[in-house]
């Protein structure tokens, strides 16, 4: 069986993944929270993730894996919007209108991640539908001496948990109330206490409860949800590194608590941030977008994955144009190569021994563009699919029209003949921008010239040259 080694955040080392039950292996991830559109940086998880998965299913089977990723649709920005719309005549409960906006944005995540060519988990709880075990939940540790009841909250008290409290992110309670930016309350025994339960006005959705009508708090609902799809102890939890503090920080704390013990997730897997062009995404850079809006820019999602997968995922990944168009490329000549073939009845050694060391899907796509060079067809699918990539149902971006180029690449190079000794090469210029124009990648070397179909290639606009 293929060894799997994975880099913990917990120990902060690389060591062998061994499963608790090699028949029953369990991950959570934290997903979303749906209020709106996902942008680019709420992707890289899910490419990370979705790897994962398929590698797990590949080495264990695909009935041994258990893959949970959450919903968060209890949120202040969804409130507003359903408030919003019930404003401007929308009809229907502020409840109704709560979960619509939910049904929206969710089946824009799926959609959106689907073009990715990520596969849907096994589970995808929504917070609203566990709230019950989250109130069970923060009972327990009320009765264990964990947290305890305010002013119509619950909060967790984080000094009954001290001496554990910030392994995971490498801080003490002090170094993080001196560097966090807490909520500051007077009914907290201490500032980084956080809240378990909340009240909820007439106007706010809300559940009842033994400390009144409220909703969780956001760390509650994946300590609940996990525990009641995988049990109190699992083998993988994984997020973005901008969820270890302090959202990991305190799942660990109240879970564990609860357990009894300082059980939990056994290995822990955090993907670092994403760039735009060298810096951090922001709307007041002016470089901030959804998967969508790249998506309906023309950039097909199996490029956006292959652009996400050359880089390991625990480095910054740096979103650009120019790897976008290489990776188009390569994805074109992949797909040319394969076209036809079967796949092998295994990925390449190779690519999969890259993968399991601890996701190394950088040196995975190295591997591939080697196949590709080996003309191993059957090896590089087989391969490319086991990384999401050269599926059948994601291919029909790369189908181009067949159109015979000689015609053109003769044309363009005997201008290119004639301008050489003329040292005229408007006629070069005006076909290469004629050629590009139409879609087409203009390749010219002392071999000779290659015209590559691209993004958007139109052929009528060749027949127009004449």
């Amino acid at each position: 069986m293929t060894t799997i080694k994975l880099h913990n955040t917990k120990t902060r080392k690389k060591s062998e993944f061994t499963p608790i039950d090699a028949k029953n292996v369990r991950m959570y991830v934290c997903g979303p929270t749906v209020y709106d559109r996902a942008h680019l940086g709420n992707a890289r998880p899910v490419v990370v993730f979705d790897t994962l998965y398929r590698l797990l299913r590949h080495v264990y089977g695909a009935d041994h894996v258990t893959y949970v990723r959450n919903f968060t649709d209890v949120d202040d920005k969804i409130n507003a919007t359903a408030v919003a719309r019930k404003e401007a005549g929308a009809e229907g409960t502020l409840e109704e209108l709560v979960h619509a906006r939910s049904n929206e944005t969710i089946d824009w995540y799926l959609k959106d991640m689907g073009a990715l060519g990520a596969m849907q988990p096994d589970h995808m709880p929504r917070a609203t539908e566990y709230i019950a075990p989250m109130v069970d939940m923060i009972s327990d540790l009320i009765s264990k001496g964990h947290a305890y009841a305010a002013e119509g909250h619950v909060l967790f008290a984080v000094d009954s948990w001290k001496e554990y409290y910030g392994r995971l992110s490498g801080r003490s309670v002090d170094d993080m109330i001196a560097g966090a930016r807490v909520e500051v309350a007077p009914y907290k025994k201490n500032p980084m206490d956080f809240v378990l339960w909340k009240p909820s006005g007439d106007d706010l959705p809300g559940w009842d409860s033994p400390w009144g009508r409220g909703r969780p708090g956001w760390h509650i609902e994946c300590s609940a949800m996990s525990y009641e799809l995988l049990g109190d102890t699992f083998d993988i939890h994984g997020g973005g590194n901008d969820l270890m503090f302090p959202h990991h920080e305190n799942e660990i704390a109240q879970s564990c608590c609860a357990n009894g013990d300082d059980s939990f997730a056994r290995y822990w897997l955090h993907n670092e941030m994403l760039q735009v062009e060298g810096k951090k995404m922001s709307k007041s850079l002016g470089n901030f977008f959804t998967v969508r809006d790249l998506l309906e820019q023309g950039y097909p999602g199996e490029v956006i994955r292959l652009v996400f997968l050359q880089t390991h995922y625990r480095k910054p990944m740096d979103w650009t144009d120019k790897k976008a168009k290489e990776a188009e490329a390569t994805l074109r000549k992949w797909r040319a190569l394969t076209d036809g073939v079967e796949p092998s009845a295994a990925p390449a050694s190779s690519v999969l021994d890259a993968i399991a060391d601890d996701l190394n899907t950088a040196g995975a796509v190295a591997e591939l563009h080697k196949l590709a060079r080996a003309g191993d067809a059957a090896g590089l699918l087989a391969s490319g699919q086991l990384m999401g990539l050269l599926t059948n149902e994601r291919g029909e971006w790369a189908e181009t029209p067949k159109v015979d180029l000689s015609e053109y690449e003769d044309k363009l190079a005997k201008a290119r003949e004639t301008a050489m000794e003329s040292k005229d090469f408007s006629e070069v210029d005006r076909l290469k921008t004629a050629y590009i124009d139409a879609g087409l990648e203009v390749r010219m070397s002392k071999a000779g010239v290659e015209l590559v179909p691209g993004k958007g290639f139109d052929p009528t606009k060749l027949e127009a040259l004449g």
